[in-house]
């Protein structure tokens, strides 16, 4: 996932589940802001590009009590992918390849990629080692013949 550490958040700040450290809450958010993403390029609902940008706009205000924030990152990256999630070009590539580079969560990747068509090469299984004391107990005679 996309880290980004708010130096503004209010620890005072109470939510419906009682006192929540500002860390937990802003990881949360910024959950909910790479999942509503995924909603959207699965949806590409208008209602859900909505969302994103109301989830980015609390991002930026990062905790601030004032309703308009002069960092604007999250909107701005989340206009730049809504855009290229639409789009079908190099540009839009070239974005959508970035934002799956950031994120850290495997399974989220996965979606992601799977839902916009694109190849990802870190999505490949891997392969298990044998384990170690696999052959073990291999030439011994068994129990039953020695019983």
């Amino acid at each position: 996932m996309l880290h980004f550490r708010c130096p503004y958040t209010n620890p005072d700040r109470a939510t419906a589940m009682g006192k929540e450290r500002p860390i937990e809450q802003h990881e949360r958010i910024l959950r909910a802001w790479h999942l509503a993403i995924l909603r959207f390029a699965v949806t590409l609902d208008d209602t859900d590009r909505l969302t994103i940008l109301a989830i980015a706009q609390e991002l930026d205000r990062c905790g601030r009590q004032e309703h308009e924030s002069e960092f604007r990152f999250f909107r701005k990256f989340t206009a730049e992918l809504c855009v290229a999630i639409f789009r079908h070009d190099e540009t839009a590539s070239a974005i959508l390849r970035h934002y799956l580079a950031q994120i850290d969560e495997p399974r989220l990747k996965r979606a992601f990629a799977a839902a916009l068509g694109m190849p990802e090469a870190d999505t490949a299984p891997t392969r298990r080692r044998p384990k170690p004391d696999q052959y073990l107990f291999r030439g011994l005679p068994s129990r039953k013949l020695q019983a």
